[in-house]
């Protein structure tokens, strides 16, 4: 667990802090990232979008799994949480619904996410949890030297598969709105300006926001490269409308292996935590004294 590097020392100073804009929202230690890693550029996105949301950095929390991207916390002069392989989304899910008020941030890789967490992701994107999700995608394992991943495509060479993977990969961003999304955008890491502009637009947004980004592992899976991506890539028309669900799944599934780049879908709908506290006020709203041990009773 991090956090805040400054922390204020009363509510007045909170409030006066707050009026203040933050220069940055980065720490003070030097990211281990491999140099030209696409994560230093998702880094900064992330900075920037958090600039101009302009929430104090103690009312945020990054929360990470496990492997390169997931040293995020350790980056962020905010709250953070560096939990197990795949257990970021459900640490994410408990920080929000006991601390509704606070921006709960999530990151990972693809392995991350889709393998080992693959089941925290499905029910993440269905319970439409106000958090954001920044999904760092380089289709390998890289913090255990490049292994063959989730998101890999078909026939791509690793250490774990010499000859060519044989399976199919997971688009993280067609398991995002099947399973029940509503806020999914993709983007590059060395277009740091669109991507700041997506990462803003999900912190803004109430529900599940998916922000799969292209981030390319330059040490071990080079063959999806910035070249690679930027020449099987396409920005997302003015035409494409995203508030329509069958025209953000007919985006996906006409893309015939290119990475459309923007704003895929968004629609707001109840969050999970609004559905609870509907709940919570039903049950809680009766001022009938409650016998505990007649309810007992029942079961014994």
């Amino acid at each position: 667990m991090t956090q805040p590097e400054k922390q204020p020392i009363s509510a007045q100073t909170s409030a006066q802090t707050a009026d203040r804009p933050r220069r940055t929202y980065k720490g003070s230690g030097h990211p281990t990232w491999c140099p030209a890693c696409g994560d230093y550029s998702v880094l900064g996105s992330l900075d920037r979008a958090l600039t101009a949301f302009g929430k104090p950095e103690w009312e945020i929390v990054v929360v990470s799994g496990i492997g390169c991207s997931s040293r995020f916390p350790y980056f962020m002069n905010t709250y953070g949480f560096h939990s197990a392989h795949g257990r970021a989304l459900p640490v994410a899910t408990g920080l929000k619904l006991a601390c509704p008020d606070l921006t709960v941030i999530a990151v990972g890789g693809d392995g991350d996410a889709l393998a080992i967490g693959g089941n925290h992701f499905f029910h993440a994107m269905r319970r439409n949890l106000d958090i954001t999700y920044l999904l760092m995608d380089n289709q390998t394992y890289g913090m255990t030297k490049g292994q063959s991943a989730p998101t890999s495509m078909m026939g791509s060479r690793s250490k774990s598969s010499p000859y060519g993977t044989v399976e199919l990969p997971v688009d993280p961003v067609w398991a995002a709105l099947t399973m029940g999304a509503s806020f999914v955008a993709q983007g590059a890491s060395f277009d740091i300006a669109q991507l700041t502009g997506l990462i803003l637009q999900a912190l803004r947004h109430r529900g599940t926001a998916l922000v799969n980004v292209m981030s390319p592992c330059v040490t071990f899976n080079r063959s999806l490269d910035k070249e690679y991506i930027q020449s099987h890539s396409y920005l997302i028309g003015t035409d494409h409308d995203s508030g329509d669900f069958h025209a953000a799944l007919h985006l996906v599934l006409d893309a015939e292996g290119r990475f459309p780049l923007g704003l895929i879908y968004r629609k707001e709908h109840p969050t999970l935590e609004e559905r609870i506290g509907g709940i919570t006020s039903h049950a809680g709203g009766s001022n009938t004294k409650v016998d505990i041990d007649k309810i007992a009773a029942q079961f014994l």
